[in-house]
């Protein structure tokens, strides 16, 4: 039986379920080869259930369908983003965004496990998605979110009726001490990064391939690096599944006001380190300054001989623009990175004219209608007694 995960850097491999190697790298599932892609997905339509071999749980909870993402080719963005584009649109999954791939997928395994109680750290689309899922189940759902909050964020997750916490203190501090605290209070935290949160979302990898056999490139908006990993992880299944002979470059755009990963490929480095003098950014969902899988996504770049790099504001609001006037999609300032990102690489000639490239719209963003929950605030040092309270 192989092991339940294993660590890209140093290949140790673990039996026990956690999320993060002693060399400090993030876990992921031993690599699953893909052989075939399902052509008659029956009862699953084209949801990421159709690829259940290779999934870590055998049948979706309630009735949410993730994945399937929309593939299409965009002549009327050709001539602004200077290649051969194709658009992914992610925010056509339940809750608007990538996450609900990861989601599916984590709320199902947990439950097969016979945990009935998750959580995630996010104080946006992964919240949601994860909120969700878990009402969707039927089961309970804790999120963790910072203590200056946006209320129109608060009151968008609440929507689906999660337990809220709001957290004074070092909020990427939250991402580890969630892990701690759910192995002591029995939540399954499906954060950004996580195993099983990969899993799912290897599955856009699956997806693209299916629709478009030929790319030579696949750009993606990056934050934590786990939308990044899980693409490579998905490419590396097809690869060993003998579906695919070599692999699309990988192009992770951030938004130069906070960029860690793309600094550290600017520089040559082998690891990601935390951005210093951040600023705000329309890009707010992927500003993440100390992104857990940072060089996991910066090793993903150079297995595929692609890049990471930044844009800035105008041009991250100019590509949204023309995504919503050219092809008639509105997306999020994140999503608009893809595009921003490939008029930049074909300029500097990473990209040429004739190639074929996909450019992954990570979500829709979302709104805040509806009353403000409650949501007690709370010191870090206070968060274990709050988990009790559910």
């Amino acid at each position: 039986m192989p092991p339940m995960r294993v660590c890209y850097a140093c290949e140790r491999t673990f039996e026990t379920p956690r999320a993060r190697c002693d060399c400090g790298e993030p876990l992921w599932r031993p690599i699953e080869p893909l052989e075939s892609c399902p052509s008659d997905a029956g009862s699953s339509g084209r949801s990421i259930w159709r690829y259940d071999a290779v999934l870590p749980a055998s049948q979706p909870t309630g009735d949410l369908e993730a994945g399937g993402a929309a593939v299409w080719r965009s002549r009327s963005l050709e001539s602004y983003a200077g290649a051969n584009v194709w658009l992914a649109d992610e925010g056509r999954n339940p809750t608007g965004s990538f996450k609900d791939r990861g989601s599916a997928v984590g709320v199902a395994a947990t439950l097969e496990a016979g945990i009935d109680r998750v959580g995630t750290v996010s104080h946006g689309n992964m919240a949601s998605s994860v909120a969700a899922h878990a009402a969707a189940a039927g089961i309970d759902c804790t999120v963790l979110v910072p203590a200056d909050i946006a209320e129109e964020r608060i009151r968008a997750i609440a929507r689906f009726d999660p337990q809220i916490v709001r957290v004074h203190g070092d909020y990427g501090r939250l991402y580890y001490d969630a892990l701690e605290l759910g192995r002591r209070h029995g939540i399954q935290f499906l954060n950004s990064d996580v195993p099983l949160r990969v899993a799912g979302q290897k599955t856009l990898a699956f997806d693209l391939l299916e629709t478009v056999p030929s790319l030579d490139a696949i750009v993606l908006p990056v934050s934590s690096g786990g939308n990044a990993s899980a693409v490579w992880k998905g490419l590396l299944e097809l690869r060993a599944g003998g579906l695919l002979e070599s692999l699309p470059r990988l192009y992770l755009i951030q938004a130069a006001a906070c960029d860690p990963i793309a600094a550290a490929y600017r520089s040559d480095r082998e690891r990601v380190d935390p951005a210093s003098g951040v600023k705000e950014t329309v890009a707010y969902s992927i500003a993440n300054a100390d992104p857990p899988s940072g060089t996991r996504a910066l090793a993903a770049v150079r297995d595929t001989d692609g890049a990471a790099l930044s844009v800035d504001d105008d041009a991250i609001l100019e590509a949204q623009d023309r995504l919503a006037r050219d092809a008639g999609v509105r997306v999020e300032p994140a999503s608009a990175t893809t595009v921003a990102g490939l008029r930049r690489l074909t300029e500097r000639g990473d990209v040429g004219p004739d190639e074929t490239v996909a450019c992954v719209l990570t979500g829709r963003g979302y709104g805040g209608e509806g009353e403000l929950p409650s949501a007690p605030v709370v010191d870090r040092e206070d968060l274990e007694s709050s988990l009790d309270s559910e």
